[in-house]
């Protein structure tokens, strides 16, 4: 049975991409997964800043062998319409994470594995720290807690250099290169942002007033940590955050950019599937 979305829900793009089958023996009475399935909850991808759901398009397949994987657009990712909220507040990191946890309780399907890159990421970790019954692990891809003191005034040139519309994925290439070309245009609604820059600069902005580190402190759920060789992390603190946690585990990809799922998906897949096939793992 596929999990239908509310309006609410539907709204942010929830898409229910199925997983293991339920085995049943002559009697009715379950027996194990179909499919080859390894019987783990609810998968939920997390996307970046920059994303949106449907950019996990490639991972979602070998995926749907560990558990029943979902995405959805994160708030102020849905479309071009989207408008800067009144209330900064609407912009924190807490807010999301409420989302998060909203949508997991909705989904009702136990304790979920909750897969993030980037701004997903930190939203995965600290969904985990502040309810820690509705997660039971995670994979932390290119995210660091302590971004303080950085902003993203850098930034400006580059995105007023966008057009308002790309006219093929073939055009966000040329400007972004070919595994974060296909990303934006995959993210984009026919060529045009899903959202605004300045909203999400809004949001990366709140990371480099505040750190993040008593949220990756009280996680006490199995962890993988992935980061690139071209990190945009500050130097050390993700093998930092792998040494303070006795259930993290970490993986530098070599040659690896920001999109590390994306850039080096082979690695990525081998690193993750061995991490969801660990005993560390819980199944249901």
């Amino acid at each position: 049975m596929t999990i239908r979305p509310t309006p609410e829900f539907a709204d942010v793009g929830l898409r229910d991409h199925g997983g293991p089958v339920l085995a049943e023996d002559a009697a009715g009475s379950v027996v194990g997964f179909g499919l080859g399935g390894s019987g783990l909850g609810p998968i939920v991808l997390l996307h970046g800043l920059m994303g949106r759901g449907r950019t996990w398009r490639r991972q979602i397949p070998w995926l749907r062998s560990y558990g029943r994987v979902f995405t959805f657009d994160a708030a102020f990712h849905t479309g071009a319409d989207v408008e800067m909220p009144d209330d900064p507040a609407e912009l924190a990191t807490e807010r999301f994470v409420a989302d998060l946890a909203e949508l997991l309780t909705w989904i009702d399907l136990g304790p979920a594995v909750l897969i993030g890159h980037s701004m997903g990421a930190l939203h995965a970790w600290c969904t985990a720290a502040a309810y820690p019954e509705l997660v039971s692990a995670l994979v932390i891809e290119d995210m660091a807690p302590d971004f303080r003191g950085r902003t993203t005034t850098n930034w400006t040139p580059w995105f007023e250099a966008w057009p308002d519309r790309f006219d093929s994925m073939a055009h966000a290439c040329q400007m972004f290169g070919p595994v974060a070309g296909r990303y934006f245009y995959e993210a984009f609604d026919d060529g045009r942002l899903h959202g605004r820059l300045p909203i999400w600069t809004a949001i990366a902005d709140e990371w480099g007033t505040r750190d993040f580190w008593s949220e990756w402190s009280a996680v006490s759920v199995p962890a993988l940590l992935i980061e690139a060789e071209h990190t945009v992390t500050p130097p050390g603190q993700m093998r930092r955050m792998c040494a303070v946690n006795e259930r993290a585990s970490y993986l530098r990809v070599p040659g690896a950019g920001h999109l590390v799922h994306d850039d080096e998906p082979d690695v990525y897949r081998g690193a993750v599937e061995a991490f969801l096939s660990g005993p560390d793992v819980g199944r249901t």
